[in-house]
């Protein structure tokens, strides 16, 4: 098939539906530790959302990117697959011998990726991060700063998905649902490049050349390891971003990107642009393995194809 296909939408949907299932608990545990609210490291995290909060801690804002999140990956799946696509029907760059693959083009489909990524995901991921900062105790999520409200144990600022989109809406304006856009931008377009570049090599060598798509095994294996090292070299920019859209929840700390990174670096040292970093690392690649699975193997049923076909 060639040309514009709507079932790389409709199969990053469901690869994204599986990713958040799979993710969502450590994604949890990776914000509280680059908000910089106290914990120690990524075990004493766990503990201490499990003892406050018990297993549903770790679930907190989940319905929210289920239901957002799917659509997020749709379209940045739909986008660099078709992108690509055009790319190497019409693009000038020379296609490998086998897979008819040219690096300049896997490189311009991800970067496009993910600057479309940013306009679909910043709110998205703004109001996961606002619902998940929000149970934390007043004093902690204050972190030592001046506060809009004094009165320690003040309740949770948002009831709900909706409500956290018209509260941010009401107060900060469209605008302030894309707090933290520049960051998210300075992560994902390089962190695209590093996700789907080395996914589609380590797919095609891990693939004998026999066969005529990679495996569910090759896809589950290339697939996470593209994401552990997406995650994992996108771990400094991660924590400036969840910062930015952590603030805000309780206070305002930060007046942009480069503030933040100073104020960060000033309290905390660089090993702060590190925080999450393990925690990034070991999420991605189950994440990602779902991903990946879930986009090739419904691509695979709704295309009917009797191997997997790589985006």
């Amino acid at each position: 098939m060639s040309g514009f296909q709507l079932e790389d939408f409709v199969a990053g949907w469901i690869g994204g539906a599986a990713s958040v299932i799979v993710g969502h608990p450590l994604d949890t545990v990776k914000t509280r530790l680059q908000a910089g609210i106290g914990y120690g490291n990524t075990l004493s995290c766990i503990r201490t959302v499990y003892r406050r909060e018990t297993v549903f801690g770790f679930f907190k804002g989940m319905s929210f990117p289920l239901a957002s999140i799917a659509v997020y990956n749709s379209v940045v799946f739909g986008v660099f697959s078709n992108t690509h696509r055009f790319l190497s029907q019409h693009g000038c760059g020379e296609p490998e011998a086998r897979s008819g693959r040219s690096l300049s083009d896997l490189l311009l489909a991800s970067m496009v990726a993910g600057v479309v990524s940013v306009g679909v995901g910043g709110p998205v991921d703004l109001v996961k991060i606002r619902l998940q900062m929000q149970t934390q105790p007043f004093g902690e999520a204050t972190h030592g700063s001046k506060s809009r409200a004094s009165a320690p144990g003040r309740q949770a600022a948002y009831q709900g998905p909706v409500h956290c989109i018209a509260t941010i809406v009401r107060t900060e304006g469209l605008a302030g649902l894309y707090r933290g856009a520049s960051a998210m931008l300075l992560r994902d377009v390089p962190g695209y490049c590093l996700y789907f570049i080395p996914y589609v090599f380590l797919s095609e060598w891990i693939t004998p050349e026999a066969c005529a798509g990679p495996s569910p095994y090759a896809v589950w294996l290339a697939g996470g390891t593209a994401g552990a090292i997406s995650w994992g070299t996108a771990t400094p920019m991660d924590v400036v971003k969840s910062r930015l859209q952590a603030d805000g929840v309780y206070l305002n700390r930060y007046k942009g990107v480069v503030d933040c990174i100073s104020q960060s670096y000033q309290q905390e040292g660089l090993k702060v642009f590190f925080r999450g970093l393990t925690v990034n690392a070991v999420r991605g690649f189950p994440m990602s393995a779902a991903m990946f699975l879930g986009y090739e193997l419904s691509l695979k049923a709704l295309r009917g194809d009797h191997s997997v076909t790589s985006p």
